[in-house]
């Protein structure tokens, strides 16, 4: 057997392909981005046969480039971004349409005449009913695409998420499957049970046969040649949502352990151990099924975070390139009050409100394109210091806080997060966590990295905070009175631990 693993990683932006050597570390790795398919509407898509095309070439690359013989290959992980929603032909395997991605809202319609289940899909599911999740938009594609409608009532229909989809093609219609990272995402799984719910499917109208089978996040899923680039075929040994995929990478596997992804959008994930937990202003999923064992997670997501610095480089133009932000940021004046509240397409946890729009506030005559930048950046701070508020409350205060993700290269906005959540942040010498995790995980099943710890795999560079508490409630108490002037009354932040209480009342007095 090899001695080298892939890790595939399949995010909103692009696709990368990682080459790790037996003792997890990286030797090549290359990266592919795609069209995003954004409407005058702000709906978002991606064009399923570019993604696919895509992760073909990179694997020819990488065979070509790295050196390694294929032979030398053992097996692939994979994660992929979660909740989009890919339709395909069950006898061909041809995309049916445009897959819908997570960010997209365009099935709020949908889940609003929903709202009386609201709590028995989130009793189930340990979601709020809503329309980033994957249910509502495989509802949405059955009531307005006609090939979609058609190959469901033919049996012909094969409906998932990007891990099901590549699994399909990889495969050649060989091998049908997710499992319950990405599965608990779609609205649709029962993560007590975690199987699907056949009564959230007819809720959503959403034909259960239509739907891949779950099986274990390191089962093996199949066999690939990628389209005939491996003479022989590898092994698919580990499919996770990129989120958990680095919680797993981060080495996050005891409860109370905490990470935040921060790339379009963040992800901050707590592992809460063997029993989900109810909360209003976070979810509950599964972090991954090994061995016969269910890790469930608590977490919260953010709709706009790195994506916040591409609408400065493509949309507002105030930089050229990511790189340009951090020196820019470090020149605002301080005493500046600007808050950017960046909900493009609303807001997700703990707020929760779809129909929130982005807005800068607080700027005065000396606020300019250096202020608006730090504005910018703070804004992801903020949002995952709310998140960080929110778990407390069900499953205490973390005192650390691994990040990964490109934004983490940013060393004022890491210090910044470090103060105003008042946390060890702590940045691993590696941004490729998710792939690092589904490589090591599969690695793991196939014996590759039997004795390799992930604890010796990497290395971290800790923020620790340097501002004190007051300073803190003070900006704390700017940033949510900014959110409160964009969010309906109801959705408006319900953190209620000490370090946010305070903020809240201040804010609403305001």
């Amino acid at each position: 057997m090899g001695s080298y693993m892939i890790g595939l990683d399949q995010s909103t932006q692009g696709t990368k392909a990682i080459l790790f050597n037996d003792l997890g570390n990286i030797v090549y790795k290359h990266a592919r981005s795609h069209t995003q398919l954004i409407n005058d509407q702000g709906w978002v898509s991606h064009d399923l046969d570019e993604i696919y095309g895509n992760v073909i070439q990179l694997i020819n690359d990488l065979v070509e480039h790295s050196h390694v013989p294929v032979r030398d290959i053992a097996g692939v992980g994979i994660s992929v971004q979660r909740e989009t929603a890919a339709a395909w032909a069950r006898d061909t395997g041809n995309s049916l349409a445009n897959a819908i991605v997570w960010q997209d809202a365009r099935a709020a319609a949908i889940t609003d005449q929903l709202t009386d289940a609201a709590d028995k899909v989130k009793a189930k599911t340990g979601l709020p009913l809503s329309p980033y999740f994957t249910a509502a938009k495989f509802a949405w594609l059955l009531q307005n695409v006609p090939a979609v409608k058609q190959a469901a009532d033919t049996g012909n229909l094969c409906l998932g998420t990007m891990d099901s989809w590549l699994l399909y093609r990889l495969t050649r219609g060989q091998a049908f499957k997710t499992e319950p990272s990405n599965a608990s995402r779609t609205q649709l799984l029962n993560i007590h049970t975690v199987a699907w719910d056949a009564q959230l499917c007819q809720l959503f109208g959403v034909p259960q046969d239509a739907l891949a089978a779950v099986v274990s996040s390191n089962a093996l899923f199949g066999e690939t040649t990628f389209d005939g680039i491996f003479p022989q075929p590898i092994p698919i040994h580990c499919m996770l949502g990129d989120s958990q995929a680095a919680l797993y990478g981060h080495g996050c596997t005891a409860p109370g352990d905490v990470k935040a992804t921060i790339g379009t959008g963040s992800s901050v994930m707590m592992n809460i151990g063997d029993q989900p937990i109810q909360s209003a202003d976070v979810v509950a999923s599964i972090g991954w099924r090994i061995n016969g064992r269910t890790a469930y997670v608590a977490e919260g997501n953010i709709n706009y975070a790195g994506a916040v610095i591409k609408w400065l480089t493509e949309d507002v133009q105030l930089i050229q390139s990511a790189a340009e932000a951090e020196p820019l940021a470090r020149q605002a004046v301080a005493a500046d009050q600007t808050y950017l509240i960046p909900a493009f397409s609303g807001l997700g946890a703990p707020y929760w409100d779809a129909t929130a729009t982005a807005t800068l506030t607080g700027m005065t005559r000396t606020t300019g394109r250096a202020e608006i930048i730090r504005a910018a950046l703070d804004s992801i701070a903020y949002q995952i210091s709310d998140i960080l508020a929110a778990i407390d409350q069900k499953a205490g205060q973390p005192t650390t806080l691994k990040v990964d993700g490109g934004v983490t290269a940013n060393s004022y906005l890491m210090q910044f997060l470090s103060n105003i959540a008042n946390v060890t942040v702590s940045v691993p010498d590696i941004e490729e966590l998710s792939a690092f995790g589904v490589a090591y995980c599969a690695g793991r099943a196939l014996t590759v990295y039997g004795q390799l710890k992930l604890n010796t795999v990497l290395n971290y560079h800790h923020y620790q905070n340097a501002i004190d508490d007051d300073q803190r409630q003070n900006l704390l108490a700017g940033w949510h009175r900014a959110v409160l002037g964009v969010c309906h009354e109801e959705a408006a932040p319900r953190n209620h631990n000490n370090r946010h209480q305070d903020n809240l009342m201040t804010a609403e007095k305001s």
